[in-house]
């Protein structure tokens, strides 16, 4: 028997919605600030996971522009009610300043996954975590969690689940909206999902936060409105109290059935750092079956995994994650790995989907593959900073020691145009090797450091070589080196050592994304300055051996 190793999506794929429609499993997650907005992949077995065209891909669907960092695209919901595909997600335009959020919920349809995807209807913005049950009557309910500012602590603000019917006719939300639940001890009640079984609703929610105390938990009612019950064994998932395991953060998750009858749950873990409690490559998507006793789920644990963990702990462990599941199907061979080498070769055609832009679409006012055949050409934007145009192309980190290298053509002018290599959480917590210019010495490289919104330079390296460079980025855990190349062949690691740990939500407790390594081009002064990147590589490696 094959087991799967979680997670099956590594690297920053957060709260994971998951479906079933004629036998394949679809998967959306959260992206935030990264655009295009919410990440799809599809599966027939849960094991191999193909990524999909983002719904959210162009302006008229989904603008971020000026959103702060972990803003945007917040715990998105796909369903499918027989005829169309639904999605259900949020803009959020502020989280952190001040009591309130600005969290408006839209719904777009398609009759494909592929699209085309309709304009977005505006629902609410009464809190955030909207997501949309078809009932088998016919009628469709919205739910989302309720935010209420007036609470003095945060912890309160989680003030219950919302549900209103929702009208396709009318294209808005129609009828009385009713409180139907106010969660449990756990509090932070988010992230919604109804489901319908046996004459029994179940009301699947998120709560403890995002971080070490994540939980997924669930009540159940005869009637839509309630009163709800809750899980004998509450909570359904979570890995609090048990520190040891390979999966902290489980919680906020969403189920479906398999078409043999079975049921799995897709559900967001993180993987610390070794030695660490930092999730530098963000919240990842876990899966595990339920198997059903008493018309209640419980997590069914793999074959070998149950009993090896009760002697780890030396007792029966029934709501934390499973590091195996067993797929609907019997597999052929292991699947590979999600994570693999890859080379990005920048010829004319669509830019590879592993690459993510910043708030708006990538425009070919500030990219081009054509402009220069066999390279891609970016015309400088606005500063690292920015939350209105950064030219930057960025691929997740989906792994603890890997290699980035790419090789750039770039004459700046001026101190104020300089490209590169950036390694980045968000805006105030990234690391930057950057090309420049020096107006004594000429082309100049330097590292350039923002952590905590504190920024840094090193002592600047000539680069006078009079033509192109190499540049990458060794990553071993806990530390990364960047380093350059005149030739490809012989490196010189620059200083200094960059602490993984900054990239993470953890480090500063300000934020809900993860590492990204990519490529970037900035002219403060014109928008003007063009720098030609011939290929980009992205390595996973063993984690052997240290770092010069």
């Amino acid at each position: 028997m094959t087991l799967i190793s979680n997670p099956v999506l590594p690297g920053f794929h957060p709260d994971p919605s998951l479906i079933c429609v004629d036998g394949v499993y679809y998967l959306a997650n959260s992206t935030f600030e990264w655009y295009p907005g919410v990440e799809l992949h599809r599966s027939t077995d849960l094991a191999r996971w193909e990524r999909l065209p983002s719904p959210l891909s162009k302006k008229s669907l989904l603008d971020m522009t000026g959103n702060p960092p972990s803003c945007g695209i917040w715990a998105p919901c796909l369903s499918h009610d027989g005829r169309l595909f639904h999605l259900i997600y949020t803009n959020v335009r502020s989280w952190a300043d001040g009591p309130w959020k600005d969290a408006p919920n839209f719904l777009t349809t398609a009759p494909s996954i592929e699209g085309p995807w309709s304009d977005p209807v505006f629902l609410n913005a009464s809190g955030f975590d909207p997501s949309l049950f078809h009932d088998d009557d016919g009628r469709k309910w919205l739910v989302n969690m309720e935010w209420d500012y007036r609470k003095n602590d945060g912890t309160d603000r989680f003030t219950g689940i919302l549900l209103q019917e929702y009208s396709p006719a009318k294209k808005r939300l129609v009828g009385k909206t009713r409180k139907i639940f106010t969660g449990t001890a756990f509090k932070l009640l988010e992230a919604p999902h109804l489901y319908k079984r046996n004459g029994w609703y179940y009301l699947l929610s998120a709560e403890g936060g995002t971080q070490y105390g994540h939980a997924a938990t669930l009540a159940r009612s005869r009637a839509l409105e309630g009163p709800y019950e809750i899980h004998p064994a509450n909570p359904l998932i979570t890995s609090y109290n048990w520190p040891g395991h390979p999966l902290q953060k489980a919680g906020h998750g969403s189920w479906c059935d398999s078409p043999q009858g079975r049921t799995y749950f897709a559900f967001l873990c993180g993987r610390p750092l070794p030695g660490s409690r930092n999730c530098v490559l963000g919240r990842e998507t876990g899966i595990a079956e339920l198997e059903w006793r008493d018309d209640w789920p419980y997590l069914k644990y793999a074959p070998g995994t149950r009993q090896k963990d009760e002697e780890l702990w030396g007792a029966a462990v029934p709501n934390y994650p499973p590091a195996a599941f067993e797929p609907p199907v019997p597999l052929d061979a292991p699947p590979e790995p999600y994570s693999q080498a890859k080379r990005y070769d920048f010829n004319a055609g669509p830019l590879d989907g592993d690459f993510k832009t910043l708030r708006a679409p990538a425009e070919k006012e500030w990219y081009s593959l054509t402009a220069r055949p066999g390279f891609l050409r970016l015309r400088g934007g606005q500063s690292p900073v920015s939350r209105f145009r950064q030219t930057l192309l960025a691929r997740r980190q989906t792994d603890f020691c890997f290699s980035a290298e790419t090789y750039l053509e770039f004459e700046p002018a001026s101190f104020q145009e300089f490209a590169g290599l950036c390694w980045r959480y968000d805006e105030n917590n990234q690391y930057l090797l950057a090309l420049s210019h020096d107006e004594h010495r000429g082309r100049i490289l330097s590292v350039q450091t923002m952590i905590g919104g504190a920024y840094a330079k090193t002592e600047d390296s000539d680069a006078n070589n009079g033509a192109g460079i190499w540049l990458g980025l060794t990553v071993r855990e806990r530390t990364g080196r960047f380093r350059f190349s005149f030739d490809g062949k012989n490196w010189t690691v620059l200083r200094p050592a960059l602490d993984a740990a900054v990239l993470s939500d953890e480090y500063f407790h300000e934020g809900f994304t993860g590492a990204f390594v990519g490529m970037f081009c900035v002219d403060i002064a014109r928008y003007a300055a063009c720098a030609d990147f011939q290929y980009f590589t992205y390595t996973p490696e063993d984690g052997g051996g240290g770092i010069p």
